[in-house]
């Protein structure tokens, strides 16, 4: 029996530790969240908490997940590696490459299992294309363009994923797009440039993120990618488009369909896990559930039908790593802080072009 302890139990972190508790050789021991750990305690028939450091340093906690909002990731990361605990962080790992850095080094140094959340890494979806493009059905890939954004009205109050110094923005927040990108192109690029302003929701109701997010980003061998975020686009699109020399690949997560196109034939294939997924997650987005771009989750709203599938996956996927399970090849970079690592470095890279108006190198910031 393998004892989770989470730290944060909102709307993300409750379900996180309801779907871990429900496998046999899995159970959740404490919860800390001084605004929803009660309900989630009594609820999971677990303890609460009553502090960071006394569920961090519980001989009945193994593994301590942890699913704070962004800016809270830190202090629960190290202390828990600093007890000898397995980690579990949701993403964006950090908000900077020199905490992430700390984060995953404190983890190695103590001997245990750092995992890090990019959840997109399992959509059926993503690794059916990866797998088309380690066979070689679409050639050499050459461009990658993935788009998430839509239009966002005033909110009842200022959710902490608006205010940049919590999650980071869009580029922080909606780090999964980026992390997909570099999982297909085979890694980071050479160098990026970034644009990025407010430029319809510059007041203070909206909190401070840019509303608007342009990356260019340079890999070797003359490839590239474009990625664009935002909550300023009257004309709301979610993709992942993949084009190779022979053929391309589109990941529709807003009409959701998978498409491979090659000789100017396509041929489908599912995002999630099965159909009713697929069409779950077409009708969020297109009925009022969705407002533009973001999906607010609040503590006490379930995730979705096609979230829940792919949390319970990445839970399972987790738990079946600390019983000993030996990682497959496409997610060990989410086992070596290898993806962690990349995703914040790239992330920080477009930060600096946009302050410095320039190509900012990768290697500024690794090195």
């Amino acid at each position: 029996m393998m004892k989770y302890g989470v730290v944060g139990v909102g709307y993300f972190g409750a379900d996180l530790a309801r779907f871990m508790n429900e496998f046999d050789n899995a159970q959740i021991t404490m919860v800390y969240d001084p605004d929803n750990g009660r309900a989630i305690a009594d609820e999971l028939g677990c303890r609460e908490a009553s502090s960071l450091e006394e569920l961090v340093s519980s001989g009945d906690v193994d593994c301590v997940i942890v699913a704070t909002p962004n800016y809270l990731h830190k202090e629960p990361v190290l202390l828990a590696a600093k007890h000898k605990k397995h980690v579990f962080c949701e993403k964006p790992i950090a908000l900077n490459y020199q905490d992430c850095d700390e984060m995953v080094k404190a983890c190695e140094e103590n001997g245990v299992t750092f995992m890090a959340g990019h959840v997109m890494n399992f959509f059926n979806g993503v690794h059916h294309a990866k797998k088309l493009i380690n066979q070689g059905v679409i050639g050499k890939v050459l461009y990658c363009h993935t788009a998430r954004n839509g239009w966002e009205d005033v909110q009842p109050s200022i959710s902490w994923k608006k205010i940049r110094e919590k999650s980071g923005g869009h580029l922080y927040h909606h780090i999964h797009e980026l992390d997909c990108v570099q999982f297909l192109m085979g890694g980071m690029p050479k160098s990026v440039y970034m644009n990025a302003a407010n430029v319809a929701h510059n007041t203070p109701e909206f909190g401070d993120e840019d509303d608007m997010l342009f990356l260019n980003l340079e890999f070797d061998d003359n490839r590239f990618a474009v990625l664009e975020w935002g909550s300023a686009f009257r004309w709301g699109e979610h993709y992942v488009l993949i084009q190779g020399t022979k053929g391309a690949i589109k990941l529709d997560m807003y009409h959701c369909k998978g498409t491979l196109r090659v000789d100017g034939k396509d041929s489908y294939f599912l995002i999630h896990e099965n159909q009713e997924e697929d069409d779950d997650r077409t009708r969020i987005y297109t009925s009022t559930e969705m407002d533009g771009a973001i999906q607010y989750g609040k503590p006490g709203k379930r995730t979705p039908m096609w979230l829940s599938s792919i949390m319970k996956k990445e839970m399972k996927y987790l738990n079946d790593i600390l019983h000993g399970m030996q990682p497959t090849e496409e997610f060990i970079k989410l086992l070596t802080g290898e993806a962690a690592r990349a995703a914040i470095a790239t992330a920080d890279a477009c930060t600096l072009s946009v302050k410095e108006k320039r190509r900012v190198e990768i290697s500024e910031i690794l090195h």
